[in-house]
């Protein structure tokens, strides 16, 4: 087996690679023709952010089982054609974890103390001691936006430094914060209590631009931000505002709505710190990014499983013929449950009755978790890695087998539990006609799961059904397929609408005021 390394791979990574009897090539420089030569006579590529794994290389190369990027992104890699010809793609989400948390604080140091300002104008031979008073950071309280495992090391380093620290996330109950020593709050709570915010959060539909005039407007005044995560967070037109009238007191800033950033108007202010996203760019993150990716090149070519892969892998034949007719419904269970509930999930019970009772289940509950997972978090979610990124937020996960179904042929029931409720929902497939969800909350209903779904709750009486569909189609909403389940007349009950059109949250607040309407939610699937 052979191993190309493009671009420069720390030679500690290349060191594990050669240890375990593969043979490994560096090759930095080479362009695309090039690479398309060589690329068929190995079984694994090495590539940083130089080298560009592109449609014709990955097609060229047949023999390669895994593609790792010594790093975290992977735009510089064409997933759709790596999936598509088998190949896993992997890549160091963790490697870069002290780097980041580490510039984060040294960001944050320097722009309460105006370090990198008192330096430049010295440096020009003025010694002024009077411009540049700070502040300190001990019994400040410090808003940690996002507490994945950087941002729960940042929280290490502030408690270290005597902070009170409070923060925000979705994925983590207030158990485990408080283990850690956080006080958890709503997004909205952090932004107005905090001295300092900083942010450890993909940039995402619901996140890009979430710091902006109105949520600045928010905060304290004199407040101070950090952002060593990812550009586009942060409005950064509204920030330099907010910092020429002094709202926000300072900003550092490592990312930028568009990189490279050569021209800003945040760079004309004196009380911003800036740097050309430096958050991982540290020797011990590159030597662990190499490692990781070697690892994990040895293990998938002797036959093992990637911990970090970005795209669907391969398993067992014998594992997924079985159960591969479920798995659409599997994953899209998955993603309805993370979009009706509320509150931190602390435990997933998948069980499993009637025919595909009978096989292994596991991979099914593996793309259940992923389904669930993926919706809100920064990192890949996957079959690989599910059952780990589940553990590490705390989150239980049980199944169960029943041989027995007594409405169909098999069912796959998912219950969910948080800090704040227990929801469940059931789906199946039908044959000839594909998914269907047959089960919300007990209620008994025929739903397909695909595109905008909207899923009340309502008091069965009639005139419901009329005054659902009219309502909707004043806002010209058409609704393409509907069902309502009931227990027994004249009591609560649920009623599932498949919609052409997304709905506004505006909106959804305006269908809940309507005479028998407790509840209304919009999911996407």
């Amino acid at each position: 087996m052979k191993v190309l390394a493009m671009d420069k791979v720390a030679e500690e990574g290349l060191k594990i690679i050669k240890e375990a009897g593969i043979e490994v090539d560096s090759k930095a420089g080479l362009p695309e023709e090039e690479i398309i030569k060589i690329i068929p006579d190995y079984d694994a590529l090495i590539v940083r952010s130089e080298t560009r794994a592109t449609p014709k290389i990955i097609e060229a190369g047949k023999n390669l089982k895994i593609i790792a990027r010594a790093g975290v992104g992977v735009d510089n890699i064409d997933l759709p054609t790596a999936t598509k010809n088998g190949v896993i793609v992997v890549n160091s989400p963790e490697g870069n974890t002290v780097a980041a948390a580490e510039h984060t604080w040294a960001m944050l140091l320097s722009m309460t103390r105006s370090i990198p300002q008192a330096h430049g104008k010295l440096k020009t031979g003025v010694w002024d001691k009077k411009s540049f008073k700070g502040v300190e950071v001990l019994n400040k309280t410090l808003g940690v936006i996002g507490l994945g495992k950087i941002g729960r090391r940042v929280v290490a380093y502030a408690l270290g430094m005597g902070m009170r620290v409070i923060g925000s996330d979705p994925f983590v109950t207030a158990e485990y914060a408080k283990s850690l020593g956080i006080e958890l709050k709503s997004i909205e709570d952090v932004i107005k209590e905090a001295d300092f915010i900083t942010f450890h959060i993909p940039k995402t539909k619901e996140t890009a631009g979430m710091i902006n005039k109105e949520t600045i407007a928010k905060m304290k005044k004199g407040v101070r931000l950090v952002n060593v995560a990812r550009g586009g967070i942060i409005n950064e037109a509204d920030l330099a505002e907010a910092l020429k009238n002094k709202h926000v007191a300072a900003a550092a800033l490592d990312v930028f709505e568009k990189e490279p950033c050569e021209n800003s108007p945040l760079f004309q202010l004196d009380n911003v710190v800036v740097t050309p996203h430096l958050g991982a760019s540290t020797v011990e993150a590159q030597v662990n990014v190499a490692i990781d990716v070697a690892e994990q090149i040895v293990e998938v070519l002797k036959g093992g499983a990637a911990r970090s892969a970005v795209n669907i892998p391969s398993m067992k034949p014998e594992l997924i013929t079985p159960v591969r007719p479920f798995m659409s419904i599997a994953e899209k269970l998955g993603s309805l449950a993370a979009q009706l509930v509320k509150g931190a999930v602390t435990r997933v019970e998948v069980e499993y009755a009637g025919e595909v009772a009978d096989n292994n289940v596991s991979p099914l509950t593996t793309i259940v978790m992923k389904g669930l997972l993926t919706p809100m978090l920064d990192v890949k979610v996957n079959f690989v890695n599910a059952p780990f990124v589940a553990k590490e937020r705390g989150i239980e996960i049980v199944e169960s087998k029943n041989k027995e179904s007594k409405d169909f042929a098999s069912l796959i029931t998912l219950r969910i539990k948080t800090e704040k409720e227990t929801r469940e929902i059931g789906g199946t497939i039908f044959s000839g006609v594909g998914d269907r969800l047959v089960m919300i909350d007990g209620y008994r209903v025929d739903a397909v799961p695909q595109g905008y779904m909207l899923i009340l709750q309502n008091i069965d009486k009639p005139g419901m059904i009329g005054k659902v569909g009219t309502f909707l189609g004043q806002h010209n909403i058409n609704i393409a397929a509907m069902d309502v389940g009931r227990i027994r007349s004249g009591e609560k009950a649920v009623m599932v609408l498949n919609i052409d059109n997304q709905i506004s949250e505006k909106l959804l607040q305006e269908m809940t005021k309507l005479e028998g309407i407790a509840g209304a939610t919009l999911v996407k699937i």
